[in-house]
């Protein structure tokens, strides 16, 4: 910890850089929250721009995304991320569940609630918004929030065409090229990006390609279209989840059985988007996307080979604007929004253990099987501004369906089951008061909930469960933001605790099977806290400080696992405390310098907490030089170093992990250790 300390006031005496003030160069400049567009809620949300983006090296996204306060991704590879957010999702296996997320405002959560998102290009994308808590009423009420990706638009009145181009430790390549247009009646961008890595493990190899196309044309003064369409392949080895005496002696280590089988992943996504606005008056828009989207998944394991693909579609309408008739200011948003899927999927033998060491090898089928998946959402929302008074009502309804096909068995073996779940009404009340221009307080209670997907449903012989149902919860929150020194500095913090009933359990009853069931309640209370400084430290120079910090107490109130008592222990996978910190230091000649530094506290491992993974900190540097060649040219020189002090740790906890035929449990993701990235960026305009 105290080199650490003394690494950053070392760092504080390094001169270094932001860009020109004029418009000859765009790329490095790091922007404070303060300059991005503000959230349509009225309660502060965490909007990550571009320029915290590239703080870090442009490879993922949950770095920055553990910036904020009350979020903390677990990462064991580029393909296997678990977003929390304020516990929530903690106690999922594998994946991100609980939250409700949008790739410019078209869902690409599933029918089964789970998100994946770290696939996309961080150099694409303009502002990352995260709601916390269910609070979100127009993005569904889950009880982790809503996580919003926007992508970047051209510049006005500009034809622009830029390359960036990174190579770093482990293979790293990554080349991203952009070309755009955009003026007062239409735009189009297009999106290349190619990312490959060796990877740190063994059998850890990542390789993937996106093409994105995003056009945009005003007919006239009150009607406008968009059309989207983003495909994605990517193919990453699968090291998976180690246990302590391999994570100790030899990280690098790919668990045995994945190393043998050679497993992996093989994905092809593709999403499309058709957006149409009308504006009825100056007051009164309606804006209405129907999107489509193809996902075709292949998966061999040790265990068997997953075969699937995902047919979705649906719409969502969302009517916002205000009403003049009445006496006082004030906003309405309201809408729908309906998402089905169709998921095809089978499994097959895995041969591999007679394949010659040749990895996996496809053998007969053991399971056929298609599933319809349906989400409803219906929601409104109105705010009325009473001089220094806001308030706000909010009102979701969601209904979830499910229904299965078992076309491998026949007869009294077959396990066709169908689940149709009751509505839920999710109401959300906020209460913000301006002190100020520069000061306010608000305060909010909401209802939220999570649906178990189709899987948790079934009882271990495969029919469905009619007493399991979603978890529900009920969030109270109280916070101010407040603005200092003509608003250069800028801080938040907000308490918030929220209980939740019917937990969800996740019951592993084989190496690749498990069933869910309402096991009890937890408790989630804590306090988040941020920090945000610009400052024009000296002439041409301006350093950008800030701090951010979680204080969590989640644990269990009531949770019976079979004999065991859990109820008063911690909840699984919630680090303890959260703290990130860093700065940026920029001069108008070109330079620029940041770093940044994370602590993730404690955590347990484990329902009983007999088993908890120590604190550990990382550090990131990253510095860049920015010139004009010639008139409409620039060029960009950048480097870093990730995990500066070479710490080693665990990326991500594999919680509740069990060991099968008397081997240890495999609870490790080992994190990278000192890795090293550079780049270069080119950018043409006229």
């Amino acid at each position: 910890m105290n080199r650490i300390l003394l690494f950053f006031i070392f760092s504080f005496g390094i001169m270094v850089a932001q860009e020109r003030e004029n418009d000859t160069l765009t790329e490095v400049v790091l922007e404070s929250n303060r300059f991005i567009n503000p959230s349509p809620l009225i309660t502060p949300a965490t909007q990550i721009s571009s320029g915290d983006i590239e703080r870090y090296a442009p490879t993922e996204i949950t770095t920055v995304l553990n910036e904020t306060p009350g979020v903390h991704v677990f990462s064991g590879a580029l393909n296997t991320n678990r977003l929390t957010v304020r516990g929530m999702g903690a106690r999922t296996l594998y994946g991100t569940n609980k939250i409700q997320a949008y790739y410019n405002g078209i869902p690409i959560t599933s029918g089964i609630g789970e998100t994946a998102f770290n696939i996309y290009d961080p150099e694409s994308l303009e502002q990352i918004e995260i709601i916390k808590g269910p609070k979100a009423t127009t993005y569904g009420s889950n009880l982790g929030g809503a996580l919003l990706l926007n992508t970047k638009l051209p510049e006005k009145n500009k034809t622009t065409f830029r390359n960036s181009f990174t190579v770093g430790s482990y293979g790293l390549l990554k080349n991203s090229l952009q070309a755009g247009y955009r003026d007062d009646s239409f735009y189009i961008n297009l999106l290349s990006d190619h990312l490959q890595t060796d990877g740190y493990r063994e059998n850890s190899n990542y390789d993937r390609d996106a093409i994105f196309l995003d056009a945009g044309f005003q007919l006239n003064d009150k009607n406008k279209i968009k059309f989207l369409v983003n495909q994605l392949n990517y193919n990453a080895q699968i090291p998976s989840s180690i246990n302590e005496t391999d994570f100790n002696e030899d990280p690098t280590r790919a668990a045995a059985n994945w190393k043998a089988a050679q497993g992996f992943e093989d994905n092809k996504i593709t999403t499309t988007g058709l957006t149409y606005e009308h504006l009825f008056s100056k007051n009164i828009k309606n804006t209405t996307t129907l999107f489509y989207s193809y996902t075709d998944h292949y998966e061999p394991r040790p265990f068997n080979i997953l075969d699937e693909f995902t047919n979705s579609y649906g719409f969502r309408t969302v009517l916002a604007g205000s009403i003049n008739a009445l006496p006082f200011k004030n906003k309405f948003t309201t809408g729908a929004e309906l998402y089905s899927d169709t998921y095809n999927w089978s499994t097959f033998e895995n041969l591999y253990e007679q394949n010659n060491n040749q990895g996996s090898l496809q053998g007969a089928r053991l399971s056929d099987n298609k599933e319809y998946r349906t989400r409803w959402n219906t929601f409104a929302n109105f705010s009325a501004y009473f001089g220094k008074w806001v308030a706000e009502i909010g009102v979701n309804y969601n209904k979830n369906k499910y229904s299965f096909r078992d076309y491998f068995n026949e007869g009294s073996n077959n396990k066709n089951a169908n689940r149709d779940f009751d509505g839920i009404w999710a109401p959300n009340f906020t209460l913000l008061y301006n002190l100020t221009e520069n000061h306010q307080l608000f305060g909010n209670v909401s209802y939220g909930f999570s649906f178990p997907n189709l899987e948790e449903t079934l009882t271990p012989s495969g029919v469905i469960n009619p007493d399991i149902g979603p978890e529900t919860g009920i969030n109270y929150e109280l916070g101010t933001e407040n603005f200092f020194f003509q608003r250069k500095l800028k801080t938040n913090i907000t308490f918030y605790y929220m209980n939740v009933d019917n937990l969800l359990v996740a019951e592993r009853v084989g190496e690749d099977q498990f069933i869910g069931k309402n096991a009890g309640e937890t408790s989630h209370k804590g306090l988040e806290v941020s920090v945000n400084y610009v400052w024009d430290a000296f002439r041409n120079i301006t350093i950008q400080p800030y701090a951010n910090a979680t204080f969590n107490n989640h644990s269990f109130v009531d949770f019976t696992d079979g004999d065991e008592d859990f109820s008063g222990n911690d909840l699984t996978g919630v680090p303890e405390n959260l703290w990130n910190a860093g700065f940026s230091v920029s001069h108008e000649a070109g330079i620029y310098f940041s770093t940044t530094y994370q602590h993730v506290g404690e955590l347990p491992m484990n329902d009983q907490n007999s088993l908890y993974y120590n604190a550990n900190d990382v550090v990131n540097i990253k510095a860049a030089y920015q010139t004009l060649l010639f008139s409409n040219f620039n060029l960009e020189i950048n480097g870093g170093i990730n995990n500066v002090f070479n710490e080693k740790y665990a990326s991500s906890i594999l919680i509740n992990a069990v060991g099968f035929g008397g081997s240890q449990p495999r609870y490790y993701y080992p994190g990278l250790p000192v890795n090293y990235f550079g780049g270069v960026k080119i950018g043409y305009r006229f």
